[in-house]
């Protein structure tokens, strides 16, 4: 996953150390001495991550933070501390100054990976719906909100999956504090019992099961569809860095080590809960206010009003980021057939039994939009040209190596689909060129014999190379 990382220290070799350390993983590396220098390269750099120091002359880390998390065009860039401070009290400071995490001096390699790229997994999400929401605001749907700071935290809902009782007294004791409703488990049975029935706004579980493993329970809430988008706060001991690195590769949100201090995991949870509202407020905005004006009312997905604006801003993101994105333009195979044959009714089942199918295979943050008869699209940000061909690939099996249930004699029809595709640089900035990209190698899919797939300047793909479902996908 690549990324831009800014590392702000005023010490030189500190400085060139994480350099390294974040190169050798391929990152791109940006660099600040002071905190006026960090506030002017978040603004005018946009990066994905920052890695800041607290003590430096004149404006110290904890400021800077703070500017950078009031700040409506900056408060959802994630910063993590790095510090040769240990003490409990400047951890929280750090917190409650906006601070995603807070990682002390010399970094432990392992945490300091797992962290950037937990964090900038999570900024993607929210990256996508904030760019929605500032879609829907140039149309004039929705008003663009604020920052994550500025949610409330009392009266979460928390469920907490913990076996020793003295720390489930405290973990209580301490929540109560912002008169959240807590439910206590001690086992990851009751567990998933508990949110398969009710929702929740954070997740604390221990690591430390005496009779379980707690790293397998929250792999297991991370894939549940319920508590997919739910926070998870990990508890652990010193002695469970390697665990606790696999947790934040899978998808967990942040974590605490034994001896739990009451005002650290006051201070996580609370930006958990924060950032949780602040997701659900951007999906609602968009969701509610958008379902009507911009979607397809056959399919449910986005129209060609909505996806030309998102695209565009893509695209002046592209140019921001120097990152590229791909179109993939999808037509259903011989669909006039299928009307003639079947009648429209038939054919709005496969449609919609189309779209669904699409959306079902594409990341979280990948948009899906019909462009009108027979004719979709999937525009894939921040993406290579690999993962681009391999999630083209994707779709074309996930739609014909399943026939589509519809309402015919046989009960249901063979479906195929021929896929034109483009890896759009950084330079292009009109969307009708970038569609027509798209377009032309469509038509070559289906000059081509159709049930295909064609990148621009690859020409038609291998499918026995996209086989391997092992492949990485960005979630």
């Amino acid at each position: 996953m690549s990324a831009r990382v800014l590392v702000v220290d005023d010490i030189f070799p500190n400085v060139k150390l994480l350099e390294a350390k974040l190169s050798g993983e391929y990152y791109d590396v940006l660099v600040a001495t002071d905190g006026e220098d960090a506030l002017r390269k978040v603004a005018e750099e946009s990066p994905d991550i920052v890695l800041l120091d607290v003590m430096m002359p004149g404006m110290d880390g904890f400021e800077v933070c703070r500017r950078i998390k009031q700040n409506p065009d900056t408060g959802h860039i994630p910063v993590v501390m790095v510090t040769a401070l240990t003490d409990n009290v400047d951890r929280v400071r750090g917190l409650e100054a906006g601070a995603d995490d807070f990682l002390s001096k010399p970094v432990n390699d392992t945490a300091l990976m797992a962290r950037v790229r937990s964090l900038v997994r999570l900024k993607m999400t929210v990256d996508e719906w904030r760019t929605r929401e500032t879609t829907a605001s140039q149309l004039g749907v929705v008003d663009q909100s604020a920052t994550a700071m500025d949610e409330p935290v009392e009266h979460a809902r928390i469920l907490v999956v913990e076996d020793q009782d003295f720390e489930t007294d405290k973990i209580v004791e301490t929540m109560q504090r912002d008169d959240d409703a807590i439910i206590c488990v001690d086992n990851g049975f009751e567990a998933m019992k508990a949110v398969g029935a009710e929702d929740f706004d954070l997740l604390i579980v221990s690591l430390n099961l005496r009779q379980e493993d707690g790293l397998r329970l929250c792999s297991q809430l991370r894939s549940n569809e319920r508590t997919r988008s739910v926070p998870i706060l990990m508890i652990g001991t010193e002695e469970d860095t390697d665990r606790i690195a696999h947790g934040l590769e899978i998808g967990v949100h942040d974590y605490i080590v034994r001896p739990v201090d009451r005002n650290e995991l006051l201070a996580r949870a609370r930006t958990q809960i924060r950032r949780k509202r602040f997701q659900d407020r951007l999906r609602a905005n968009y969701e509610v206010s958008l379902s009507m004006a911009l979607t397809d009312p056959l399919t449910g997905l986005y129209n060609r009003r909505y996806m030309e604006a998102h695209l565009q801003k893509l695209l002046r993101k592209n140019q921001e980021t120097k990152k590229s994105l791909a179109v993939l333009l999808l037509d259903i195979d011989h669909f006039k057939q299928v009307n003639d044959t079947h009648g429209h009714l038939v054919g709005d089942e496969v449609l919609k039994t189309f779209g669904y199918r699409m959306k079902d295979n594409l990341r979280s943050f990948d948009l899906v939009a019909r462009l009108g008869g027979e004719e979709f699209v999937a525009i894939l940000p921040d993406t290579s040209a690999d993962m681009a061909h391999f999630i083209a690939e994707r779709l074309r099996r996930s739609i014909g190596e399943r026939p589509f249930k519809c309402n015919v004699p046989d009960g249901e029809l063979v479906v195929t689909t021929s896929i034109g595709g483009a890896l759009i640089e950084s330079g292009t900035q009109s969307v009708q060129d970038a569609l027509d990209r798209a377009d032309k190698a469509l038509y070559e899919a289906k000059d081509d014999g159709r049930d295909c797939t064609v990148f621009e300047k690859i020409g038609k793909l291998n499918p026995d190379d996209f086989k391997s479902e092992d492949r990485p996908i960005i979630e």
